[in-house]
């Protein structure tokens, strides 16, 4: 499954844009053939990770990318039991960089997951860590932190941690308010860090403890409202209904949380709500998210109503994880997962979006599933890869 012998360039289809050129790019190199599959899964627990050297140094994900001018990296945030998760790939060095995380970091700290976010006068990264442990070290955890990259300096700075024992999926900066809102997991909190007093307020629960609520991010819209995915419990019910995926925002006005009755449609019409990946704001005064198969929607910011636009894959398994605005006005993700993915462009201007050819590099190594995106002012993608079975995963870069 890992090498998959087509061509390196592709076209999208109906239009005159000119090839693609992919390259993989790699930290961790190392190939675990069938031993997910043969002795892994299903009957490894945390300790068995931490345990064997393999697993624990050379098994990551890019869950994280965010590109700096700068400096002309890419700061990627990874996930890795051996918690060596804070990496910056140098362009014109054509290397990875390590940022000193270690001196700051926990054994538990083991993700950035979707949380790096920085400020707009590109001189500071803010960061918050994720878990991998499982409940049983809950208390010996001490919980994730929120961290200050300082890009000049290169120092980093733990600033605190907002709910003790409970870790961090994803953060959004509101600069305007100087507060970080953080989606926890595991229990799914709600909380809002405040950057000048560093003190945090717990805003209240996403999840129900049935299934995860929360998507892969949350994000603001253009009135600085943070959107999140929810979760209803339906306690009389031994399961939660068709429609338990919901959408929800944080409003600093009112100073709550709107949880809406309503979620992402299906994509085959049937009743019931999608379960919420990704959330993008292109600028466009509402929201777009992905779901159910990596299908596309977009979200009315005032009603919290959401419109299916169209699954850019049906007949295979897809995620829409990540997407980023591109120099030449399209927004750009990677759809398709298990080996088959696939660059889509979308219009933010008039909803429209194509696919083009499998995200494969010289070599006929093909990217596994996309976690998160970014460009360069020159319109180059570099794309975070996650999850990959068979072996490290890598960062991808794609010359538009």
């Amino acid at each position: 499954m890992d090498k998959i012998r087509r061509p390196a360039y592709f076209q999208f289809k109906g239009n005159d844009m000119s090839t693609q050129q992919v390259c993989a790019i790699k930290l961790r190199n190392h190939h675990f053939g069938n031993e997910w599959f043969d002795r892994v899964e299903d009957r490894w627990n945390y300790v068995d990770f931490l345990a064997n050297v393999n697993w624990r140094k050379n098994w990551i994900s890019f869950d994280g990318t965010v590109y700096c001018a700068e400096t002309d990296r890419v700061y990627c945030g990874i996930t890795s039991f051996d918690a060596d998760i804070f990496k910056a790939y140098d362009r014109k060095q054509k290397r990875f960089v390590d940022l000193g995380f270690s001196r700051a970091a926990n054994s538990y700290d083991a993700k950035f997951h979707r949380a790096m976010a920085p400020t707009k006068d590109g001189k500071t990264i803010y960061t918050a860590t994720a878990l991998l442990h499982d409940i049983d070290r809950y208390r010996d955890a001490p919980g994730g932190g929120i961290f200050m990259y300082d890009i000049a300096t290169e120092q980093i700075k733990k600033l605190g941690i907002p709910i003790p024992h409970d870790y961090i999926q994803s953060i959004v900066l509101d600069e305007k308010r100087d507060v970080i809102y953080c989606a926890h997991f595991t229990p799914e909190y709600f909380s809002i860090f405040d950057l000048q007093t560093r003190q945090t307020r717990n805003v209240g629960l996403l999840g129900n403890g049935f299934a995860m609520a929360q998507g892969e991010n949350i994000i603001l819209d253009d009135e600085g409202c943070a959107w999140s995915g929810w979760a209803a419990t339906r306690a009389w019910q031994e399961n939660c209904g068709a429609d338990s995926h919901r959408l929800c925002k944080y409003d600093p006005s009112a100073e709550r949380i709107i949880f809406y009755d309503r979620g992402l449609p299906r994509k085959d019409g049937a009743r019931g709500t999608a379960k919420l990946e990704g959330l993008f704001n292109f600028g466009t005064g509402c929201l777009y998210a992905s779901g159910d198969n990596g299908s596309l929607y977009r979200i009315d910011t005032r009603s919290g109503q959401a419109v299916y636009l169209g699954t850019p894959i049906r007949k295979n398994r897809s995620r829409l994880a990540s997407m980023v605005k591109h120099p030449d006005g399209y927004a750009y993700g990677i759809v398709g997962r298990d080996g088959h993915c696939r660059l889509l462009r979308f219009d933010p201007r008039n909803d429209n979006y194509e696919v083009g050819d499998m995200v494969i590099d010289e070599e006929g190594i093909a990217m596994w599933q996309c976690h998160d995106i970014t460009c360069t002012p020159d319109g180059v993608l570099y794309a975070g890869e996650n999850d990959n079975p068979y072996r490290s995963s890598y960062l991808w870069e794609i010359k538009i």
